[in-house]
Order: structure tokens, then C-alpha cells, then sequence
């Protein structure tokens, strides 16, 4: 075990102590769900954990749409490249307590994995930069800049803002955006692309009311039904396919791929019930559109009247991969959904949100450095990956640092159940991925030089 090694497996014990007094801060940024303090309380406790780690100025900013960056910086040694470490400490809500095995603002050691909310996504990033930080002590060969982000859970692009109206406090040569994670457990990987949206609300009106479907079902037209209707047209019938007039839905994906009874698995995927699309689960996720209806309103089950509906609505997102404008994904299905109403049904499609995809160059000397990380501490070449979901940052650093190399890595993996009840977090990727930072900020010192 080499000396960096050691240090960090000595660290251990701490990190682990630093992610049971995160977890254990309910740092939703919701105030429908959470009081705003436990956000405010998480956020100074990062800054008082990196100031201590040696980052200096650290502070709380407010950014506007009312939640708190946690910023800070050390200077770079005089020629020496300067490193942007992203995280963000604000988590999602736990969803369903009962569904938690353990409470989940409790971390709690069960069968190798630490539990609770934000474990992985994304408090376990914030010690992964603590240990490797805490490892390297004073033997920084770069300069560093730090932003932990208060609200990238609820979308509300409060730091996207901050950004572009101050782009000098982020202005670096490599940006580590550490909100995602390995393909499997042992397996070196950095994400390299993610998929941007485009998000609508449908609604169908047929009716000047809602009248009994007694006296006048049949003649008179369903609202719900023909909401269905239309939804039923963006898949394919027989294979479940995401089907939208002008986009296509064909590309295929050549990094690492993933296996699908281990996707099945990870997913949750039920006996018997068939993955939807085609091609691999790799080009499904990651090189396609992808819709999903995220929500119906309409009568519920309980409490329902014996009556035709008149209005229906769906909150529909479309997942658009890279080479896909976001803008022009969200007019095909925008047209697709008004062309698809049955018998002369009004449509309105009502923007909710749109998000760019995003793709990475990896010749650059901060992915050679990476590499050469990975490979010492995984033992096997770094691999590149997709991800589904979207990070609109991204987006915005590409935008307004060009030049800069954007690297997205992190202890986050499938077992991991990010978003989802029983968050967990393998401490080995802590301790393994918090080496390869280390070993990266050390690796590119030298190839930024050349």
C-alpha cells in the first residue's frame, strides 16, 4: 500500500463520522417540506469542514433563487493549474418513510454499505473531496477553487445563475463535477455524457363539464380517456419504445455498456415484466430519447363520481441524449402531442422546463491524468459512461469556461438507489474514489505542464 494509500484508509473512520453528522441534517431545499435552517445548518458545516481542510476565504453565498453556495479557494503554486471541486449538500426528500428500512437521516452500517439520504447523492462526494484533501494536507501541487451547491436537488438553477453573473470565482483549467459515479463497485469510470429534458404539461379538455356517465357515456367524449389516447402514441405498441415524430430514436452507445439482468436488478425491474425499447440497455439509456409520464390528474379511484371527465392533465418528461437540440426535442413533442388528440379533443402543451445535453471531450491532459489515477487505484483502464439524468450546471461551466475540461466522477453507483428509499453508499468507493482524487490532483500538476 502505497503512502497516500495508507493515509487515506487511516482516514476512514472519520469520513465516516463526517457523513453520519451530514446525513443526519434533513438538508432538503423545500421549504413546502423542510424549514430552510437545515439547509443553512448543512451549508456551514461544509464551510467549516473545508476551511479546516485548508481551503481559505470560505464562505456562504446566496444565490438567487434564495439558496446558499459554499465557496472557497486555495491559491495555485506559481505555474501550477488551478482544479474547480464541485458538490452539492442539499438532498432529496426521503419520499416514503416506511419504505426505509433504517431512518433515513440516520446513517446507518448494514452488510458492507452505509444507509441514509444523501449517503451517495451527494454528501458521500463531499467527504470523498474532504479525505482526499485531509490526505494531501499542505502537499497541494495546484490551486484550488470549491462551490457546494444548496438547491441542485429542486432544479431551481440558483447556482447556474450565480455563475454566469460571477464567472471569475469558478474561472479553473479542470472542473470536477462530482455528483456521479462508477459504472459498478471496482470499476474506474467518468461519466461523459448526460441527457438533457424537455418537460410539458398536456392537457385535454372535451367537455363543458363533467356529466354522468349514465345518461350521457358514450356519445360524449372522455376526457381521460382520450388523454390516454394521445400518451399511448409516444411508444411503440409492441416493443414500449419512445416514439416522437422527428426526433430520432435509433442511436446507439460505444463506451462502457450495462448488463441488463444487472439492470433489472438495479431498476427493480418485476418478474416476467419485459425491459420497454430496443437495442442494448446502454443505447436505451443513454444514446435515445426517453419519455416518461411523470403524473395524471383526473378523478381518483376513491371518491370518484359516476361521471364523464371533462379535463384531464399529464406532466410528461422526454430525456433528449446528446446531438439532440433540447429546443427542437421539445417542439416535436409538443406537435406530437396536438396532432395525436382524438375526435377534435382541445389540446394545450404548456412548457414546464427545458435542459440542454451534454457531452465531454476527454483528449485533454486532466482525463490523461484521471486515467493514470483510475489505473493505479482500480487496476484496470478508466471507463467512460453515460448517465440519464441531467445536470444543467454542466451546461453553463461548458458555456462560460470553454477551455476548461469538465470531468464528472463520484462514489455514486447503480446499488447505490440515489433518489430512491434505502439510499446507500459502498465506503470502499469513498475510499477508493477519494485516492483517485488525490492521485488526479497530483497527476495533473505534472501533465498540465506538459
Amino acid at each position: 500500500m502505497s503512502e497516500l494509500a495508507a493515509k487515506i484508509a487511516a482516514l476512514m473512520p472519520r469520513a465516516q463520522q463526517d457523513l453520519s453528522e451530514l446525513v443526519a441534517v434533513p438538508s432538503v431545499a423545500d421549504p413546502r417540506q423542510y424549514p430552510p435552517e437545515e439547509c443553512l445548518k448543512a451549508a456551514r458545516w461544509v464551510a467549516g469542514a473545508f476551511a479546516e481542510a485548508g481551503l481559505r476565504d470560505v464562505h456562504l453565498a446566496e444565490t438567487p433563487d434564495g439558496s446558499h453556495a459554499v465557496i472557497g479557494h486555495r491559491p495555485p503554486p506559481p505555474g501550477a493549474p488551478t482544479v474547480l471541486l464541485y458538490c452539492h449538500y442539499d438532498v432529496q426528500p426521503p419520499l416514503d418513510d416506511d419504505a426505509w428500512t433504517t431512518p433515513p437521516f440516520t446513517l446507518t452500517a448494514r452488510d458492507g454499505r452505509w444507509y441514509g439520504r444523501g449517503t451517495a447523492d451527494c454528501k458521500g462526494n463531499i467527504v470523498m473531496h474532504l479525505t482526499a484533501l485531509r490526505a494531501l494536507g499542505e502537499d497541494i501541487p495546484v490551486g484550488l477553487k470549491f462551490v457546494a451547491e444548496g438547491s441542485e436537488e429542486q432544479g431551481t438553477g440558483g447556482l447556474e445563475a450565480y455563475v454566469a453573473q460571477h464567472p471569475e470565482q469558478f474561472l479553473a483549467d479542470a472542473l470536477l463535477v462530482c455528483d456521479t459515479g462508477n459504472a459498478e463497485v471496482g470499476t474506474g469510470t467518468a461519466t461523459v455524457t448526460l441527457r438533457g429534458l424537455a418537460n410539458v404539461v398536456v392537457t385535454v379538455e372535451t367537455l363543458q363539464g363533467e356529466v354522468h356517465s349514465g345518461m350521457f357515456g358514450g356519445p360524449a367524449p372522455d376526457a381521460l380517456a382520450a388523454l390516454v389516447q394521445i400518451l399511448s402514441t409516444l411508444r411503440d405498441p409492441a416493443t414500449g419504445a419512445t416514439r416522437i415524430d422527428g426526433l430520432d430514436c435509433e442511436g446507439t452507445w460505444d463506451g462502457v455498456g450495462y448488463d441488463e439482468a444487472q439492470f433489472r436488478s438495479d431498476a427493480g425491474v418485476l418478474d416476467g415484466v419485459q425491459l420497454t425499447g430496443t437495442g442494448t440497455v446502454a443505447d436505451r439509456l443513454w444514446a435515445r430519447p426517453a419519455v416518461t409520464v411523470l403524473g395524471i390528474d383526473c378523478p381518483p379511484v376513491v371518491g370518484s363520481a359516476a361521471a364523464v371527465p371533462a379535463v384531464a392533465r399529464a406532466r410528461v418528461s422526454l430525456r433528449v441524449p446528446p446531438g439532440t437540440d433540447s429546443g427542437a426535442a421539445l417542439k416535436a413533442l409538443t406537435d406530437h402531442l396536438t396532432r395525436a388528440a382524438p375526435w377534435g379533443a382541445r389540446v394545450t402543451v404548456e412548457t414546464e422546463g427545458t435542459g440542454s445535453p451534454f457531452q465531454a471531450a476527454t483528449d485533454g491532459p486532466a482525463y490523461a491524468a484521471l486515467g493514470k489515477a483510475m489505473q493505479e487505484v482500480y487496476g484496470k483502464p478508466l471507463a467512460f459512461l453515460g448517465q440519464g439524468g441531467s445536470i444543467p450546471l454542466c451546461n453553463v461551466l461548458a458555456t462560460t469556461y470553454p477551455r476548461a475540461e469538465i470531468v464528472l466522477m463520484g462514489v455514486e453507483e447503480p446499488r447505490c438507489l440515489i433518489h430512491a428509499p434505502n439510499e446507500s453508499v459502498d465506503p470502499a468507493e469513498i475510499e477508493h474514489m477519494a485516492h483517485v482524487e488525490a492521485l488526479f490532483l497530483r497527476e495533473y500538476a505534472t501533465a498540465y505542464r506538459g
